[in-house]
């Protein structure tokens, strides 16, 4: 069964979402704040966890960036500050979406569904999951979608499941121009993403590959349109 973890400090909120989500046939775990969060986290193995941005302990940035590091849940944010910089701070962090409070259990639940539509390791390839797609290969640039690895000037790069999804979307079709809504159908699945989160997601992909946005080696920016996949010198 689909496990979904709770996370907010409000027991009222937290008994009102377990509710609903266990009446979609979820489990339903729960935590009151930050560490306990991540514990639950570790030993559990939730495929999503619904995190509330202001807790006791830790707040929801760092316990979602903490998160990160040993866990590819999907991560809805929840958050009773509608200031853009709190929601971007988020996305940032590897948060996949985020919720506004005050929210309908209604579209929470529609949100939880939508986004476990799409296994996480999701490829663009299309290739069945007991098949061995060979590597993508651009230059110094290895995406294994197999193995889910990416390897850069002959360094290991850790990506999160959206990120890694991203770019075999984008390096699977070399060339091609995608739009920001063509890469939220591809890689989240669901309507009600904003589209700034695939800039979000592409700046951190950027990052981790040291790749230069004003003189890109892999991800090109399409001014007015979205991005492709583009590496020079191969």
């Amino acid at each position: 069964m689909t496990n979904v973890l709770v996370v907010d400090d409000e027991p009222n909120l937290v008994e009102l979402v377990q509710g609903y989500l266990e009446r979609e046939g979820y489990t339903v775990e729960t935590a009151g704040d930050g560490p306990s969060a991540l514990a639950i986290t570790r030993a559990e193995r939730p495929d999503l966890v619904l995190l509330d941005l202001m807790l006791p302990g830790m707040d929801g940035f760092e316990v979602c960036r903490q998160l990160r590091q040993f866990s590819d849940a999907y991560v809805l944010m929840l958050t009773a500050r509608a200031d853009e910089v709190d929601k971007v701070v988020g996305l940032s962090v590897g948060a996949d979406d985020y919720v506004t409070k005050p929210f309908s259990p209604r579209e929470l639940v529609a949100r939880v569904k939508a986004m476990l539509r799409r296994p996480r390791h999701a490829s663009a390839t299309n290739e069945p999951s007991s098949g061995e797609p060979p590597p993508l290969r651009f230059g110094d640039l290895v995406v294994d979608v197999a193995r889910h690895e990416v390897v850069c000037s002959a360094q290991p790069v850790s990506l999160t499941a959206r990120e890694f999804a991203l770019l075999t979307t984008l390096a699977a079709h070399p060339g091609r121009v995608f739009t920001r809504s063509q890469l939220l159908e591809q890689v989240w699945g669901a309507e009600f993403f904003d589209e700034r989160v695939v800039d979000v997601h592409v700046a951190n992909l950027r990052k981790k590959l040291a790749d230069d946005a004003l003189q890109p080696r892999y991800v090109e920016t399409v001014r007015g349109v979205g991005y492709r996949f583009g590496p020079r010198g191969t």
